[in-house]
């Protein structure tokens, strides 16, 4: 543990953290680099950078099993088998050790360690615009965001220089450009597909993705070694996580107290000061029971986790769950969907290859229902990801018979340039889309299970339609053979992006925070991960996270020193 020896018997803070993920890790940073003593709770065990990476430069033969899941590994873990393998499984949770109820089926994927999913994120880091802060409003859907580009900007700018971003700037109102570090380089197929959108497509267009992988040495960090082994964790700080960044940067002041293993249960409320006065954490290795009480709480559990921990925090005050005045906490919840695309092969190009692997595709940023014109049977709109690459041997071997000298020499020679694609397109949020506590139904630690009632609706099938058809018609177009489009038909939290459970409004009737991210009926409880969102738009959120938590630290540390909190 990081507990300072000087701090191991307190149990009071100037701020307490709940968390250690991408939006934690930023408010424990925050925080601590304004002079706040701040205790940062992690349910999980702890993981320092470089130490605790022990599969980072593992050869593929190292692994028994190669990349392979064993049979009894599938059965423990039905949810999380579908998406780790030998070389990252240490960094998710065991389905059977940490359980959840499936109303309908939604893939939870989680990670309970220090830096949470901060080391096996996507990376991708896309700005939101007025497009998306205005939708609600303009659509008529749900209720509208508190704040406009306007107000979260510059701190995109400010997470976008502290993180390092690579990626083009392309003047797209839809897609705001940031502070970029040099873009990686598309490869030739992905340049062909470039030129011919430019000459074919109306609205669409081709750049290569905005990630915080660094494309040269930034803040001590990188370079990246295009290793394309990031979900290991990177012992060259080659992308940024938590563990690599911000909690280094939070210790660095003094004022940080890291306590991992603490499952918080719940918030205590004061009923005379109207405020809360501290959490409740289960200690998840000896069961016992402790109170830390703080001048502000900052709630970054992950979008799911962090609604139950309100739901769980009941008083004669909040009967229904702290904070949950509006009776929204839990319900709304968003994630993207990115079942529908296409892919094809091209012809051309066999004298072409790449060096390194490259921890990132392509993006086709948003282009259907820019205008109020457009009748697509459908509200909102997508992005598409991909990326463009020759076949290889796994690819080839069983379209290829033979044996011997000959059979090698055709499994070894590259086949032709492929280019895979699809849609992350907007979810609606839905009232009805929600978790909620059983009432009877315990985990190890006395906690109730969350269950989880998820579903896409009409909108979300209507716009997978028109990705299928859109991503199929951009590669016919550009002189691709054998497209085929697809839909994976993926359940809701397959994406990873849980979003809305504890959205922003601007009437406490209808919304849990407002516009600072503060819980409108208690003060000094902020909640800056995804939970917090209003719309998911169709861009990868966590930027977003990280720009709304530098802003709620700022906020709360100029209000705590007014004497408001």
């Amino acid at each position: 543990m990081y507990i300072a020896e000087e701090n191991k018997n307190m149990d009071t803070y100037d701020a307490i953290v709940i968390g250690s993920g991408i939006s934690g890790g930023w408010a424990a940073m925050e925080l601590c680099k304004k002079g706040l003593k701040t205790l940062l709770l992690e349910r999980g065990r702890d993981v320092k950078h470089l130490v605790d990476y022990p599969t980072a430069n593992l050869n593929p033969w190292d692994f028994e099993l190669g990349y392979n899941n064993t049979v009894a590994e599938l059965a423990k873990d039905p949810v999380h088998g579908q998406i780790y393998n030998p070389g990252n499984k240490h960094f998710y949770v065991s389905d059977t050790e940490h359980p959840y109820i499936q109303e309908k089926p939604f893939n939870w994927y989680r990670g309970y360690q220090v830096g949470g999913r901060s080391l096996i994120w996507g990376r991708q880091c896309y700005r939101l615009s007025d497009l998306d802060f205005e939708a609600n409003l303009k659509d008529g859907v749900a209720v509208d965001w508190p704040i406009r580009y306007r107000d979260i900007a510059p701190w995109y700018s400010y997470v976008e220089q502290h993180i390092g971003v690579s990626g083009n700037r392309e003047q797209l109102s839809q897609l705001p450009d940031g502070s970029f570090l040099p873009p990686m380089e598309l490869n030739c197929i992905e340049r062909h597909l470039r030129d011919e959108m430019k000459k074919n497509e109306a609205y669409a267009m081709l750049t290569i993705a905005r990630v915080a992988n660094l494309s040269r040495g930034w803040d001590s960090r990188g370079p990246c070694q295009n290793r394309n082994l990031c979900d290991r964790g990177c012992p060259f700080g080659g992308y940024f996580s938590s563990n690599s960044s911000t909690i280094p940067a939070a210790m660095a002041t003094g004022n940080l107290t890291l306590r991992p293993f603490s499952i918080v249960t719940e918030l205590l409320y004061d009923e005379q000061s109207q405020k809360a006065k501290g959490v409740r954490v289960v200690d998840k290795l000896t069961h016992e029971v402790f109170d830390f009480h703080a001048k502000i709480v900052f709630v970054n559990a992950s979008t799911i986790a962090t609604a139950g921990i309100l739901l769980n925090s009941k008083s004669s005050r909040f009967p229904n769950g702290f904070g949950n005045d509006s009776e929204q906490v839990g319900h709304n919840l968003m994630d993207h969907h990115s079942s529908a695309g296409a892919a094809g092969y091209h012809e051309d190009f066999r004298d072409q290859y790449y060096k390194g692997r490259r921890p990132c595709g392509f993006l086709i940023p948003r282009f259907r229902n820019l205008g109020a014109d457009e009748k697509l049977g459908f509200k909102r709109g997508y992005n598409i990801q991909g990326h463009g690459e020759r076949q290889e041997w796994s690819d080839r071997m069983n379209n290829i018979s033979g044996f011997g000298k000959d059979f090698k020499a055709q499994l070894t020679t590259p086949g032709p340039w492929t280019v895979w694609m699809a849609g992350w397109g907007e979810c609606l949020p839905y009232y009805d889309n929600k978790i909620t506590l059983d009432e009877q139904l315990k985990d190890s630690w006395g906690q109730p299970l969350i269950k989880v009632d998820f579903s896409f609706e009409e909108n979300e099938h209507k716009m997978m339609d028109d990705i299928k058809s859109q991503s199929a018609e951009i590669l016919e177009r550009a002189g691709f053979k054998g497209v085929n489009s697809f839909n994976y038909k993926k359940p809701g939290g397959s994406t990873v992006h849980e979003m809305g459970t504890v959205r922003m409004g601007r009437d406490p009737k209808t919304s849990v925070l407002n516009g600072h991210n503060q819980i409108h009926a208690v003060k000094n409880v902020f909640i800056t991960d995804g939970s917090c969102m209003t719309s998911s738009a169709s861009q990868n959120p966590s930027l977003t996270y990280m720009a709304l938590t530098a802003r709620a630290c700022d906020y709360a540390v100029a209000e705590l020193k007014k004497g408001n909190l």
